[in-house]
């Protein structure tokens, strides 16, 4: 079990890129994360819903994800307040006070997930969640000691240099966590170090010397770790601020409950584009060519936040010189005359709000939620694509039924496009993986093309990262202490 001193010290992308370093070498390698908080999901084959950092994980171990690999995810939906998945399903939700007394039975699902994926396999990765450290939650905790304790998982324990005091961090550690804790660490790394690692030396020799833990690895920075897939917002905009500029400029306004904006990836990839998050309290910039609307886990919410800032004005007027707009999930529901929530799914039931009346169509939110990979094809041209539906509601209307944006297999439509063809919608994510679609949208925009193939690059950046491991950690020693 890889936990870490705190939140993004790099425990996802070091899962990520050991399942890749042991698949390598012939081992059947899951990986598993007991308690998610994340936005940013995947559909899984069997049908639910895991984090989209588990599904990286997943594919650099290649393997299809699965719900076992993430049993509990929790998908904020106020500061105070998150929806509760377990094993894929939507369960429930529950503020973060009402949730502690929730987890000695959530432990029967971690327990239960982690027994089947251990069956399947020669080596479990497992993540924890946050920081080791905090022993004011670890009475119940499913997500790190709590786990590893109920399942007898040895632990490494992961710091980051790059934010500073990760002497501090990794000793503090040993400090405030109690002596049965601290026994199932068996190791710490130093992750994301610049400059000469002969420097830090007498570093490790003294975390190492003041928590009886063996050192195993200094692991440098490795750049392009910014271009897989983020789990969340902190990760979105460092990816963004790593990203070249391009000619075509396409503008996403950022709003509290953005939601699987790993949508925007592909995109940043593309030489000829530039994405620019626009940040609360910025205007839209008049040169966008495109404004993309992400989703949104709380679509109604994220709606009034963006009159709140005027991007609605600013939405209009950018759509009367000319410029694109898309909708994607959440982004397409709020492009519609109105979002109707009869049943309170996002609120007070019976609630009404006005949408963006870029479309002509309107949504109701209701309790089933779609989950399922799709594969069809854009309208007129018949571009085809692929990607994945994972929303509630239902959206209708004439540009709905006359003017839909792509028909899924089946032959049922999905999304709608304005009659002068400017604004379009859709609920498919993972558009812009698929190389055609995103050839598409360039031509639409006129952004210099390219020979991108984005799911090849995303695997060999695993494929690189998993090298920069086995050079920097030692590997060997890691699966011996998971073999004890």
């Amino acid at each position: 079990m890889v936990q870490g001193t705190g939140s993004n010290v790099g425990k996802s992308l070091l899962v990520a890129g050991l399942c890749r370093v042991f698949a390598r070498k012939g081992l059947r390698v899951r990986p598993f994360k007991p308690q998610n908080m994340s936005n940013n999901a995947a559909v899984t084959a069997d049908g639910g819903e895991i984090g989209r950092a588990q599904a990286l994980q997943a594919r650099a171990a290649g393997v299809q994800p699965s719900v076992h690999m993430n049993p509990v995810l929790l998908k904020p939906q106020s500061e105070i307040g998150s929806q509760v998945v377990v094993q894929g399903r939507v369960v429930g939700t529950a503020k973060a006070r009402e949730y502690q007394s929730w987890k000695p039975r959530l432990m029967e699902a971690v327990l239960d997930s982690f027994g089947r994926l251990s069956a399947e396999a020669d080596l479990v990765l497992v993540e924890g969640a946050g920081s080791a450290s905090e022993v004011n939650l670890r009475a119940g905790d499913i997500a790190n000691m709590g786990f590893a304790r109920a399942a007898n998982v040895p632990v490494v324990l992961v710091g980051d240099i790059d934010r500073g005091g990760v002497i501090a961090s990794l000793v503090g550690t040993k400090a405030v966590i109690d002596e049965a804790d601290a026994a199932m660490i068996k190791g710490f790394v130093v992750n994301r170090f610049r400059g000469d690692p002969a420097l830090f030396d007498s570093g490790m020799r003294f975390v190492a010397e003041r928590t009886g833990w063996p050192a195993l690895g200094l692991v440098p920075h490795f750049a392009d770790a910014a271009r897989l897939p983020a789990e969340d917002g902190l990760g979105l905009r460092r990816a963004g601020a790593e990203r070249a500029k391009g000619s075509v400029l396409v503008a996403v306004p950022v709003t509290p409950w953005i939601s699987n904006f790993d949508d925007l990836d592909p995109l940043r990839e593309e030489p000829g584009v530039e994405v620019v998050l626009v940040e609360p309290g910025q205007p839209l910039p008049v040169q966008a060519a495109l404004v993309l609307l992400p989703g949104s886990k709380t679509t109604i919410d994220d709606l009034l936040f963006i009159r709140q800032q005027g991007w609605d004005i600013d939405l209009k007027a950018h759509v009367r010189r000319g410029g694109r707009v898309l909708g994607l999930c959440g982004g397409y529901q709020m492009l519609g005359r109105r979002i109707d929530d009869p049943f309170g799914i996002e609120g007070e039931a019976g609630r009404s709000v006005e949408g963006l009346g870029l479309l002509d169509v309107t949504t109701t939110l209701t309790p089933r939620k779609r989950l399922e990979a799709v594969t069809g094809s854009t309208l007129p041209d018949r571009t085809p694509l692929s990607g994945y539906e994972m929303h509630i509601g239902e959206t209708t209307g004439p540009e709905a039924s006359g003017r839909p944006f792509a028909q899924l297999s089946g032959e049922r439509p999905d999304g709608a496009v304005s009659a002068d063809g400017r604004v379009a919608g859709t609920y498919v994510h993972g558009l812009f993986s698929d190389d055609r679609q995103r050839a598409r949208w360039l031509g639409l925009l006129g952004a210099e093309t390219s020979d991108l193939a984005y799911e090849a690059l995303v695997d060999s950046i695993l494929d690189r990262f998993a090298d920069h491991l086995e050079a920097h950690l030692d590997c060997e020693r890691l699966f011996a202490i998971s073999a004890r």
